[in-house]
């Protein structure tokens, strides 16, 4: 009986399966030869497997390693598969750029320890987007994090690479640390770390409620730091600008997806109790999770737009927008409802494209000209004509601007929160987009009406290069103007286990 249990558990996660044995693939390849040039087409076919697995299963819903005395521990849903879809897409895209990055081929001689510390990653967020558990949740954290903190770094020789990945470590140390309490408060209070049971657990509780706030924001402090949310955010523009831009690409994508899917599948399946007749969640009365999400959505898009401003640094800009486009993802969240669910999904598929394209062109750009400084991008509009074009799409995009996909990622939000009548919030929302479009046409205008400071031909890039970049860039108008089959993926993902 139990080993039947345990078979239809193994079941349920073959895509992490898949990428533990790539996993070791990758390390014994790298053991048996140095330098091996297969290693990224290892990794990269271990995500086309798991990726298959994802696919295969993604209608099905059920609870793995379940227990007599708890409900289980890893949940498969469509949620929990879209997520998967994200983040397995980004990992192929993000090992495609470091095959072209000048960075991480200084680093060959430890590329075996590069791409097994990438499978590491997408291993804790495959698990971080099903965990239906603390502890699950927070050994899932740690797994993504100790990865990150080493690929934040691994420019041994660059002094900047090892202040990003010092401070990442400090940072995530004392979030982990915090969380960790966060979730001995909780076990203490309610006798379980689970997420189903924490349902009918938390509304009986008797005690201080001032306890039940303070073991709950202490638990937020993990999911925020992983999410860069305000004020758990401080760690981002520095391990932005100082690690690999490849590094830095992965993180602002893969790990806010991971951040935002395990946040949301804690609030509905711990809190929600039901829906009303105009389909917004009806919450427990323990935490006031609306205007706390509120209040982090208005602090984090305002800081990460204001500051964004005054940046010289393009991975540094990039990273405070990072910031801001949080903000805008957690005004969604706050509506409470399917609208704003659909709303976090439709937003992350553009994100990828736009983001990833945008990074893509900076890892590009740097590998010409060798800084990633926002003035010596005069002229490169001309000098790099192909490349101009495509990185004023992305731009455009992440203002959120027709007729980009970034527009109807920014439309949706909009549109659940004036359904929501949080009309306040979507005033803010808006006005911050405003503030946005004058940093990113700051680097138009470098690109475009700067003269560059010294006569320059023409630069080309490679045939798979600008492959690459037109497979992220043509999508990002596609879907602006044709959204359906996004908004049709989106709706057939919003199912949580047990709603």
């Amino acid at each position: 009986m139990y080993l039947d249990y345990f078979y239809n558990s193994l079941v349920l996660i073959k895509p992490e399966l898949a990428i533990t044995l790539f996993l070791v693939i990758v390390v014994i390849a790298d053991l048996i030869a140095k330098k091996n040039r297969l290693l990224p087409y290892l990794a990269i076919s271990g995500l086309v497997i798991a990726l298959y697995f994802v696919i295969e299963q993604y209608g099905s819903s059920g609870l793995g390693f379940t227990t007599e005395n708890q409900k289980g521990q890893i949940t498969l849903d469509p949620f929990s598969n879209f997520f998967k879809l994200i983040i397995g897409i980004t990992t192929i895209i993000v090992i495609l750029f470091s095959l072209v990055s000048k960075e991480i081929e200084e680093c060959s001689e430890r590329s075996g320890e590069y791409y097994a510390l990438i499978m590491g990653m997408i291993l804790g967020m495959f698990f971080m987007v099903s965990s239906s558990d603390l502890i699950i949740m927070y050994l899932s954290i740690e797994l993504v994090s100790l990865s990150s903190y080493v690929l934040a770094g691994f420019m041994k020789k660059s002094t900047r690479s090892a202040e990003a990945a010092l401070k990442y470590v400090i940072y995530g140390s004392v979030a982990s640390g915090i969380t960790l309490f966060g979730i001995s408060l909780v076990y203490g209070l309610t006798g379980t770390t689970n997420f189903y049971e924490l349902n009918s657990l938390i509304a009986s509780v008797n005690g201080n409620p001032v306890i039940i706030y303070i073991s709950l924001l202490m638990l937020f402090t993990g999911i925020g730091y992983k999410i860069s949310a305000v004020p758990f955010h401080f760690w981002t523009p520095d391990v932005y600008e100082g690690a690999p831009t490849v590094i830095t690409a992965y993180l602002s994508v893969a790990s806010k997806a991971a951040g935002f899917a395990i946040l949301l599948r804690f609030i509905k399946v711990s809190f929600v109790i039901g829906k009303d007749n105009f389909g917004f969640w009806i919450l427990l009365t323990s935490f006031d999770w609306k205007n706390f999400i509120v209040l982090l959505s208005i602090l984090t898009m305002t800081l990460g737009n204001l500051v964004a401003l005054w940046q010289n640094n393009l991975k540094r800009m990039l990273a405070y927008s990072s910031i801001a486009h949080a903000g805008y993802l957690l005004a969604a969240v706050a509506v409470l409802s399917d609208q704003g669910l659909i709303a976090v999904l439709l937003y992350f598929l553009v994100y990828l494209l736009m983001n990833l394209g945008a990074f893509f062109c900076v890892i590009l750009i740097q590998n010409k000209i060798n800084s990633e400084e926002i003035d010596d991008y005069d002229g490169i509009g001309y000098t790099m004509p192909f490349m101009g074009v495509l990185f004023a799409i992305f731009l455009v995009s992440l203002v959120g601007l027709p007729p980009t996909a970034g527009f109807i990622g920014k439309l949706y939000v909009f549109i659940a929160l004036v359904d929501a009548k949080m009309y306040v919030l979507a005033i803010i929302a808006l006005l911050n987009s405003v503030v946005s479009l004058y940093y990113y046409v700051r680097v138009l205008k470098h690109m475009y009406l700067s003269k560059p400071k010294q006569q320059a031909e023409t630069v080309h890039f490679s045939f798979g290069q600008n492959l690459l970049l037109l497979v992220l860039a043509v999508p990002v108008i596609v879907f602006g103007l044709y959204f359906t089959p996004l908004v049709e993926l989106v709706k057939s993902s919003l199912t949580i286990f047990g709603f």
